[in-house]
């Protein structure tokens, strides 16, 4: 049986910003997600890092702001798992970008979409003497504190439409 080592490796970003996490399959992938978020959101501001899973095994990266750009690639190799990407955004919203990002061909899955506090969960194991690592899953926030009251419901539903996301 093969050893393996878990670690959990906080994502580090500011309070107000969101990201996507997804995990894809080719070196093109950067590029693609920065054509996706330009062309849904062409005033956002982004930073795009893909961590290359064999070849020269770089993070490769994209974006528009390089504030964002750098946070994405300090968590891209902070987590080094193969073939996944980071999108940190200013400016929009990952529901803005969500359906443009998982229609691109070599995207094969998303994690999550969050500015909540995130921790992922990652797999170390040893392939002929090198190093590989996976993502088991992503904790995204905090436990709910119990069901919606009607007040709740109410404050939701005038949330959504106050920014504009239900008439």
């Amino acid at each position: 049986m093969d050893n393996i080592k878990i670690e959990v490796v906080e994502i580090k970003k500011p309070d107000d910003v969101n990201f996507i996490f997804g995990q894809t399959h080719f070196i093109k992938s950067v590029e693609d997600i920065y054509e996706a978020m330009v062309g849904n959101v062409p005033g956002a501001k982004f930073g795009i890092a893909f961590c290359e899973a064999s070849g020269a095994r770089k993070v490769r990266s994209e974006g528009n702001d390089e504030e964002l750009k750098k946070l994405a690639e300090d968590n891209a190799l902070n987590v080094g798992a193969g073939h996944t990407f980071f999108v940190f955004m200013k400016d929009c919203f990952p529901i803005n970008v969500l359906n443009a990002i998982k229609n691109i061909p070599e995207v094969c899955s998303i994690y999550c979409a969050t500015a909540n506090p995130t921790k992922v969960v990652v797999a170390e194991t040893e392939f002929g003497g090198e190093i590989g690592k996976g993502v088991l899953g992503v904790i995204d926030g905090f436990v709910p504190k119990g069901k919606e009251n009607t007040d709740d419901i109410s404050w939701r539903k005038k949330f959504l439409r106050d920014i504009g996301y239900k008439l």
